[in-house]
């Protein structure tokens, strides 16, 4: 199990970036409009910069819903590879079977 504060603290960003995620995406579509001026790019630049850091959708790690574990990773199933195998291995996963040759 991963420590309870990492786990919020991956929470809370996740809200941030969902608070600012139409804001952030306005200011990038006029930073990256070439029709417009250069000097209103620049403030959407600058506008950009002053949100959040944490609001930023780079800074969201992918972490296993049932142990919080950040890696082995599966993004399809949204869990780690060691609780895909307990789950698999008590038959709780649709599909997967323990292999034998």
């Amino acid at each position: 199990m991963a420590k309870k504060s990492a786990i919020e603290r991956n929470k809370n960003v996740k809200r941030k970036v969902k608070k600012f995620a139409s804001k952030r995406a306005r200011l990038k579509a006029i930073a990256a409009d070439k029709s417009l001026p250069a000097e209103e790019r620049f403030n959407a630049r600058l506008k950009l910069a002053e949100l959040p850091r944490n609001s930023s959708p780079n800074r969201v790690r992918n972490r296993c819903e049932v142990t919080g574990r950040p890696r082995g990773y599966y993004r399809k199933l949204k869990m780690s590879r060691i609780a895909l195998r307990e789950l698999s291995n008590y038959g709780q996963v649709p599909g997967m079977v323990k292999s034998s040759w």
